[in-house]
C-alpha cells in the first residue's frame, strides 16, 4: 500500500508511542517516532511531516516549548500541529494556541476522533501547500519573459501573463475582461501561418510543423514573429489549453541569413573562382611553353577574376550587416524587375529552357511588389536551384506565370521534375525538412531553403503554396504578394 502522507508522534511513554501506532497502522501514513522534545525538532526538520502528534507532558522539554519552536522555525512554521494531553483545562489549551497549535486531543483517544482530525488537518495542510506553490507558480510565470496563457474550451482566455498582454495589445489589468476569443484577438494585429496549420488548432495541439504568428512588416517596424505551442490540459477544467507565445523574430532572421549566406557562396563565388584556379593551374604547369604574352593572358583572366571575388566577398560582408532583406524601402522590387531577375537567376544557374508568360500586367509594369528585389532574387535562385537540384536530368524546363489579380501579383514557378507525396507537400516549408523517402544525408543544403522563402512571403503579407502539376510530372510553387 502506497504510504501518502507523514505523521510524526512525539512521546516520552513508550506505551503512548504503541498505541497511536496500533491505532493508525491500518490507515495510508508513514509514520516516525520520537522520544524527546529535542528529537522531535531534530526529526521534524528531516521529515517536514504532513502532521506531528505532539504530547504535551514531557521531561526537560515539553510539548509547549517543542511547539514554541517549531513555529519559530521557518521550514517548520506551517506544519499542522495536535497536542496531546490528558489535561482538559482551558489554560492549557488557550496555551497550545497561543503558541500555535492547530488542534487538541485528550487521553485517552477516541480511535474515529483521532482518525478524523488526522485527515482533516492533512487535507487543510495539502491544500495551503498548493495554494503556496499556485502563488509561486503564477509569480513565476507572470516574470518571465515568454508570453503564457490559459484558453477555455471555447478559445476565451482565462489568464494571461504580462508578456501575453504586451504580444496581445492588453491592458495590464490581471482581471480585465476579454470578450473575443484567442483567435479573434490575434486577428487584429498578426496574420496565422502557415495557415493550413491553424485550420485544427486546438483539435491539433502538436501540428506536423510550427505554427506561427507574424506581425506584417511596416514602415516604422520590422517583422515580427511569434512561434505559438500549445499543451492539453484537464479535460475535466475550465482551464483547457495552456498557450505559449515565443518571440522567435531573431531565431528566423538568424536562420534566414544562414540560408543567404550559403546561396552566396554556392552561386557567388564559383563564377569567379574558376579563372583563378584554372589560370593559376595552367600557368605553373605549362610556363616554360607560354610566351611571355601568353603568360600575361592567363594572369590577366587570373586578375580579373581574382577582383570579381573580392567585389562578391566584399557583398556578402555587406550583406551580413542588414537587418531584413524583406525591406522593400532597401531596394523594391517593381513589377518589371521580377522577369530580370528571372533571366539573371537562369544564366546564374545556367538552366537552358525558360518559358515566362505575363498576363496583363503591361500597364502596371512600374508598381511596387511589397518585398524587396534582393529578397525576390534569393527566393527565386533557390527555387530555380531546387527544380535543377531535384530533376533527374539536371536540366528542367522551368514554365513561370506572371499575373496580377486583386491588387495581388501571383508567381507560378513549375518544372517537369519530381511528384511529391501529400506529406512532402504539407512539410515542404517546414524548416530542416528535406524530402527523401529514406534520410541518407546526402541531399545538399540543411532543409532551410524553402522554409526561408516561405518566411520572407508571409511576414509581408503573402502567401506561398506547393502543388503537384495535373499535367505532367512536376511541381508548381506558387507565390502570392501584395502590391506595395
Amino acid at each position: 500500500m502506497k504510504k501518502t502522507s507523514t505523521i510524526l508522534i512525539v512521546d516520552d511513554e513508550t506505551i503512548g508511542r504503541e498505541i497511536l501506532k496500533a491505532l493508525l497502522a491500518d490507515e495510508r501514513y508513514e509514520l516516525a517516532f520520537a522520544s524527546s522534545g529535542q528529537e522531535a525538532l531534530t526529526k521534524a526538520a528531516q521529515l517536514i511531516p504532513d502532521v506531528i502528534l505532539l504530547d504535551v507532558m514531557m521531561p526537560e522539554m515539553d510539548g509547549f516549548e517543542v511547539c514554541q519552536r517549531l513555529r519559530a522555525d521557518d521550514s517548520l512554521a506551517e506544519v499542522p500541529i495536535i497536542m496531546v494531553t490528558a489535561l482538559d483545562d482551558r489554560d492549557s489549551r488557550l496555551r497550545g494556541i497561543e503558541l500555535g497549535a492547530d488542534e487538541f486531543l485528550s487521553k485517552p483517544y477516541d480511535p474515529f476522533e483521532l482518525r478524523a482530525r488526522l485527515q482533516t488537518l492533512i487535507h487543510i495542510n495539502r491544500y495551503r501547500r498548493l495554494l503556496t506553490e499556485h502563488a509561486k507558480f503564477e509569480w513565476v510565470v507572470a516574470q518571465a519573459n515568454e508570453a503564457f496563457l490559459i484558453l477555455d474550451h471555447n478559445d476565451h482566455i482565462r489568464y494571461a501573463n504580462s508578456q501575453a498582454r504586451l504580444y496581445l495589445n492588453l491592458t495590464t489589468a490581471k482581471y480585465e475582461l476579454i470578450s473575443e476569443t484567442f483567435l479573434e484577438l490575434v486577428a487584429q494585429q498578426y496574420r496565422c501561418e502557415p495557415q493550413a496549420t491553424w485550420r485544427t488548432w486546438l483539435e491539433e495541439a502538436k501540428p506536423a510543423m510550427p505554427r506561427y504568428l507574424v506581425r506584417l512588416e511596416t514602415a516604422t517596424a520590422h517583422a515580427f514573429w511569434l512561434q505559438v505551442n500549445v499543451m492539453e490540459m484537464s479535460s475535466d477544467s475550465d482551464e483547457k489549453y495552456l498557450v505559449n507565445l515565443r518571440n522567435v523574430t531573431e531565431t528566423i532572421l538568424a536562420e534566414r541569413r544562414r540560408w543567404t549566406f550559403q546561396q552566396q557562396i554556392t552561386h557567388k563565388l564559383r563564377t569567379p573562382l574558376f579563372p583563378i584556379t584554372e589560370g593559376i593551374r595552367y600557368l605553373k604547369n605549362n610556363r616554360s611553353k607560354l610566351s611571355e604574352g601568353e603568360q600575361n593572358e592567363f594572369l590577366e583572366m587570373a586578375y580579373s577574376g581574382a577582383t570579381r571575388l573580392q567585389t562578391e566577398i566584399e557583398e556578402i560582408l555587406k550583406y551580413l550587416n542588414v537587418y531584413s532583406e524583406a525591406k522593400a524601402e532597401q531596394a523594391p522590387c517593381h513589377i518589371a524587375d521580377i522577369r530580370l531577375i528571372i533571366t539573371a537567376v537562369k544564366q546564374l544557374l545556367e538552366i537552358a529552357s525558360v518559358n515566362v508568360c505575363q498576363k496583363d500586367i503591361e500597364d502596371i509594369e512600374d508598381t511596387c511588389v511589397s518585398i524587396s528585389r534582393q529578397a525576390m532574387e534569393l527566393i527565386l535562385t533557390e527555387l530555380f536551384s531546387n527544380a535543377k537540384k531535384f530533376h533527374p536530368k539536371k536540366s528542367p524546363t522551368l514554365e513561370i506565370t506572371i499575373s496580377v489579380v486583386s491588387k495581388e501579383v501571383c508567381l507560378q514557378i513549375c518544372d517537369d521534375g519530381l511528384t511529391l507525396s501529400p506529406e512532402q507537400l504539407a512539410n515542404i516549408w517546414t524548416p530542416y525538412y528535406q524530402g527523401e523517402k529514406n534520410f541518407s544525408g546526402e541531399i545538399q543544403g540543411m532543409g532551410l531553403g524553402l522554409s526561408m522563402v516561405g518566411s520572407l512571403i508571409w511576414e509581408v503579407g503573402g502567401r506561398c503554396h506547393a502543388y503537384n502539376r495535373q499535367d505532367i510530372q512536376g511541381l508548381m510553387i506558387e507565390l502570392t504578394l501584395p502590391l506595395q
